[in-house]
């Protein structure tokens, strides 16, 4: 349903970029996310747009760093990292929800591992 891609490792101070596709859906009246899980912590909220007003949200820890977009005609959502640091270092998913985050995650993708060396 969702598919995530981008992962890789890069060293500290650099760059990726995340997609998050939708197949076989669209994202109309869907809000699109990436949540992301280092080892042994729980799952976070990283950052999120709406598909129809485009308004985006982010965690602080994330605040002029990263850059979420989407792609209309491609029905994608993008995730670009910048001056990452090795606290990024996680595995990170992309999801969509109709109903608000607070209620539920309506599909996951499947993780893309994002990997920041000193």
């Amino acid at each position: 349903q969702l598919q995530a891609s981008g992962g890789g490792l890069v060293q500290a101070g650099g760059s990726l970029r995340l997609s998050c596709a939708a197949s076989g859906r669209t994202f109309r009246r869907s809000a699109v996310g990436w949540f992301r899980q280092a080892p042994g912590k729980e799952r976070e909220f990283v950052s999120a747009i709406s598909w129809s007003a485009g308004n985006t949200y982010y965690a602080d820890s994330v605040k002029g760093r990263f850059t979420i977009s989407k792609d209309n005609a491609k029905n994608t959502v993008h995730l670009q990292m910048n001056s990452l640091n090795t606290e990024d270092t996680a595995v990170y998913y992309c999801a969509s929800t109709t109903r608000g985050w607070s209620i539920g995650v309506d599909y996951w993708g499947q993780g893309t591992l994002v990997t920041v060396s000193s």
